[in-house]
């Protein structure tokens, strides 16, 4: 559990990083010297989060491949609802198609643990 509440807060701080450059006026006139900087700044954060989550997963006796797929299980999610509520973009079906099958991943790589 500790694993992915630490997972869901490093996603969501990288989801900021990546991508709160791109809403219409966030970045402004700023040169884009300025907007890596700001972003590797989130980023730090986001590190700070996802190697502990990483280790803590890995000493409980999740695998490298089950550690992935569950980050980008939790990225996407966290991605979707940004999509919809900083960006202002609609959700449609082939997001949750997307998403389905990522989940899809996730059950099988889980399967048999």
């Amino acid at each position: 559990m500790q694993t992915i509440v630490l997972l869901t807060f490093s996603n969501i701080l990288m989801t900021f990083a990546w991508y709160w450059h791109l809403k219409a006026g966030a970045a402004g006139a700023k040169p884009m010297f300025i907007i890596i900087l700001i972003s590797w700044g989130i980023a730090f954060f986001e590190y700070a989060l996802a190697v502990p989550a990483n280790r803590i997963g890995a000493a409980a006796g999740w695998t490298p491949g089950q550690l992935k797929i569950a980050q980008e299980a939790i990225a996407l999610t966290i991605f979707g609802v940004f999509m919809v509520t900083y960006l202002g973009e609609p959700l449609h079906w082939r997001h949750l198609a997307a998403f389905g099958c990522i989940m899809a991943a996730v059950g099988f790589l889980f399967v048999g643990r």
